[in-house]
């Protein structure tokens, strides 16, 4: 058993968006999965990106957005929804509203996701 404290969870963060590592290689031996809570801002859009190596599960838990998808596809994705990116596809979210949009993403094989951040702004 791996049980994980609340002050074992960092908050990566950009001018757009917040996200807590919940479960990943910096606070877990899991080798099979990364799981993040995202809070992206109001009015605030993470880009269209991919993972080549990774597919990714996202669970909308508040609010309502934009999937971002490859040709400049679009789709509602909002509270309660689920989506499943495979290897290599484009996806990412636009927040419109006046309030925060939340989910979890699961990521397998996992992904240590600093890379993507400022490590400027890194908070625990």
């Amino acid at each position: 058993m791996e049980f994980i404290e609340k002050d074992k969870i960092v908050k990566l963060k950009t001018e757009s968006q917040e996200s807590y590592q919940l479960l990943w290689d910096e606070n877990s031996t899991s080798k099979r999965v990364t799981i993040t809570k995202v809070h992206v801002y109001p009015n605030k859009i993470n880009s269209r990106h991919s993972h080549c190596d990774s597919e990714q599960i996202w669970i909308a838990l508040k609010g309502n957005g934009t999937l971002l998808l490859a040709n400049d596809q679009t789709k509602k994705f909002n509270q309660g929804d689920i989506v499943r990116f495979e290897d290599g596809d484009v996806h990412g979210i636009e927040n419109r509203t006046s309030e925060d949009f939340v989910y979890i993403s699961v990521t397998t094989p996992p992904i240590n996701f600093r890379y993507a951040y400022d490590k400027s702004e890194v908070k625990k």
